[in-house]
């Protein structure tokens, strides 16, 4: 938590004591290192994202870490057309009821029809 993801040691402690968060936690910390290695350590592949042709709508909630607000904009901003939103009051962990308005609204917008050659 405090290498990879960033979390101040006061707050890794904080989450130790609270049971039902870190066995969750504990449960996926082996997923991290697979992640980054998916992620390119984390890095956006800019030239990669760029050659993306389809509709792509990318989101973020409101509550987030500033880094991955960030992430998600910088993506946005590399592929091209893509359309960047926020939802409001969701953290990473989206809720299916947030995510689903905003999924059907982009799907059914002209925004979302693949270009035609």
């Amino acid at each position: 938590m405090r290498d990879m993801v960033g979390a101040p040691a006061p707050f890794v402690f904080v989450m130790r004591l609270l049971p039902w968060i870190w066995r969750k936690l504990e449960a996926v910390a082996h997923t991290l290192p697979y992640d980054a290695a998916v992620m390119t350590a984390f890095r956006i592949p800019r030239a990669r994202f760029a050659s993306i042709g389809t509709p792509v709508l990318v989101l973020n909630g409101s509550k987030t870490d500033l880094r991955l607000k960030e992430a998600a904009r910088a993506i946005a901003q590399t592929i091209p057309g893509a359309h960047h939103g926020e939802l409001p009051g969701q953290t990473h962990n989206v809720k299916p009821d947030a995510l689903t308005p905003a999924v059907v609204e982009f799907l059914a917008s002209p925004a979302a029809a693949p270009a035609r050659s």
